[in-house]
């Protein structure tokens, strides 16, 4: 059987209420729901608050699903959403950055790197940074984004190319 012909009976068993289905589908798309949510909230502890929101949203609203949409897409988008209500009702927002250790390169490398990656974002305004987030991490569409932050496709375009110039200076100035 066709991957994508079984992701659709999974995620049509989703919708009907089975929740080993969801599971599985939430499974597939946990790691890249964790990065949108650390990248956007900045740290671990509301990473974590973002995924958990994210995952009993969905589940809650699955029967809602836009068929048009792909599950990734979807659920990207309520990880954003989730992630950005975490960063409202906190006060501050410290950098705990739990990156994946890879072991081909030095741990202490790793960590600058990931540390200064986490500074460059959390130096973003929320709506940049939730743009630049989901254009270059999750793959969202101009269009995409637009909808999701209420706002016109040029301005998407102007938030994310703000997003990535602030980005880069960061990362190039090493943030002081």
């Amino acid at each position: 059987m066709d991957a994508t012909v079984a992701q659709r009976r999974q995620l049509d068993a989703a919708i009907g209420g089975d929740a080993k289905a969801f599971e599985a589908l939430a499974t597939e798309s946990k790691a890249m729901i964790w990065s949108v949510c650390l990248r956007i909230t900045g740290n671990a502890f509301d990473a974590e608050d973002a995924l958990h929101d994210t995952l009993a949203t969905a589940w809650r609203t699955m029967q809602q699903f836009p068929r048009e949409w792909s599950f990734g897409t979807w659920i990207y988008r309520i990880a954003a959403s989730s992630a950005l209500n975490v960063l409202r009702s906190r006060e501050t927002t410290e950098i705990d950055v739990d990156e994946t250790y890879s072991p081909e390169r030095d741990f202490a490398q790793h960590l600058a790197e990931a540390d200064l990656v986490q500074r460059a974002l959390n130096a973003m305004p929320p709506e940049l940074r939730a743009a630049f987030v989901l254009r270059e991490l999750a793959e969202y569409t101009y269009a995409q984004i637009a909808d999701y932050q209420g706002i016109s496709v040029p301005t998407a375009k102007s938030r994310i190319a703000s997003g990535r110039r602030a980005f880069e200076a960061a990362m190039t100035s090493g943030i002081s």
